[in-house]
């Protein structure tokens, strides 16, 4: 063979060579960008009116047809500049030249083709994933057919052993990966933990319902429509709270929910208007001023009771059972503290008390406070599937009433009961082992 032939045959083999290891790298660069690009940052960039994370955004719903297509061209690229190399080496070196091929290709295959550039696209992601769209859409056009043929190839394959490989049920869900990045970034400093808890909170109100958070029917202060005026206003003066609902003949029977101005307004009226009441306070009721019921089911969750608070413009409801008995009551701001965490004020004096911690490292608590209050105020993750609150968890656990002074041990803690009234646990002394 003439050597000019050679050197000019060498030459464009090298060329195409480099030209094969530049399209392996896109390829792969290409790859990592996308499926590590941020859905949210690309979607927030598509809305400033950048187009490259438009179409990022459209590639990238479909993960399976746009992996096979890189990964289509990937190979294609890798083995044909391969067999040139190793075809190139083996004219110059004879059969040593394929243990040459393998080595020198290998190497630049894994600097410049796979290391680089794909270190480049995850730090750079959402960038990289736009500047690539507009061909890597190309190239999924081109390589669409043969790619949808081996997607049905492989899921036929893998459905005889019984695997589904549908990708549509095994996306993460939203919540999971924002809960993820959230611990990570408080794990790494980067979040704090009230912030992670607000997050989460306002994300759960979704899956929670009013049941797991309400107030029980047990602590409740109601009033009797029947009861004298005078102690009527004693009791509201007396409650920290400015709504109370209204019984009349029953208990279960709840005829209205009384506000603490509504009342006050009424028996001012009574006394201190210009016609006032021929026999003064006495002569209030107070079903003349109260407000109609509103009740809800106990399944309904905090996401649309928040949003029913807010249309219906009332911040107090009565929940309800499955038999229409009465289980106990929920306030907005009962849903509020769920995602900021507890809200006081200067009626509430003992809310600090709720959880104190001795120097043996025993922590006593209120034998009402809800095992989610409990995790979220002690980065703790005691279980709460069986149960709502710590005394309810205790007795699930015992699987009995147990009495004051009675110790157990389980999920990793020492519980002891410090408190009882009748039936109900009221103190609890919880301890990590």
């Amino acid at each position: 063979m003439d050597i000019t032939a050679l050197d000019a045959a060498f030459w464009t083999t090298a060329a195409v060579i480099v030209g094969l290891l530049v399209l392996s790298a896109f390829f792969s660069g290409s790859e990592t960008a996308l499926t590590a690009a941020s859905r949210g940052k690309l979607k927030a960039q598509a809305e400033k009116g950048s187009r490259g994370a438009e179409r990022a955004l459209k590639i990238t719903e479909d993960n399976e047809r746009l992996i096979g297509s890189v990964l289509l061209g990937n190979n294609i690229v890798n083995i044909l500049s391969a067999s040139l190399a190793t075809a190139l080496f083996t004219r110059l070196f004879g059969e040593s030249g394929v243990a040459l091929a393998t080595m020198v290709m290998t190497a630049l295959v894994l600097i410049f083709s796979e290391v680089l550039p794909k270190t480049y696209a995850i730090t750079n992601a959402e960038q990289a994933a736009a500047m690539v769209s507009w061909p890597i859409r190309l190239v999924v056009l081109v390589f669409s057919p043969p790619v949808t043929a081996v997607r049905w190839l492989v899921r036929g394959i893998l459905s005889v052993f019984g695997i589904n490989a549908d990708p549509e049920g095994n996306i993460l869900a939203v919540r999971e990966e924002i809960a993820g990045a959230l611990s990570l970034g408080q794990s790494e400093g980067l979040v704090e933990k009230e912030d992670r808890d607000r997050i989460l909170g306002a994300l759960d109100l979704a899956e929670r319902t009013v049941e797991e958070i309400m107030k029980h029917r047990s602590e409740i202060r109601m009033l009797n429509a029947d009861t004298p005026p005078e102690e009527l206003l004693a009791e509201i003066l007396q409650s920290p709270h400015t709504r109370l609902p209204i019984w009349k003949d029953d208990p279960d029977n709840i005829v209205g929910v009384a506000h603490a101005k509504d009342v006050l307004r009424g028996m001012h009226k009574l006394m201190f208007s210009p016609t006032p009441g021929k026999n003064g306070i006495a002569d209030f009721n107070i079903l003349d001023v109260v407000m109609k019921p509103y009740f809800i089911p106990d399944t309904t969750t905090l996401d649309e009771q928040m949003r029913q608070f807010l249309r219906r413009r009332t911040h107090f409801a009565l929940v309800v059972d499955e038999y229409g008995s009465l289980e106990g009551l929920i306030t907005l701001e009962d849903i509020l503290e769920e995602i900021v965490g507890e809200i006081t004020d200067e009626f509430d004096p003992a809310a600090d008390a709720a959880l104190k911690m001795s120097e043996d490292g025993t922590y006593s608590i209120e034998g009402a406070m809800t095992i989610r209050d409990l995790n979220r105020a002690m980065d703790w993750a005691l279980p709460d599937d069986e149960a709502n609150t710590v005394a309810g968890l205790v007795i699930h656990e015992a699987q009995m009433i147990p009495t004051v002074g009675q110790v157990f041990s389980f999920h990793g803690f020492l519980f002891e009961v410090a408190g009882k009234k009748d039936n109900r646990i009221t103190k609890l002394k919880i301890k990590p082992l």
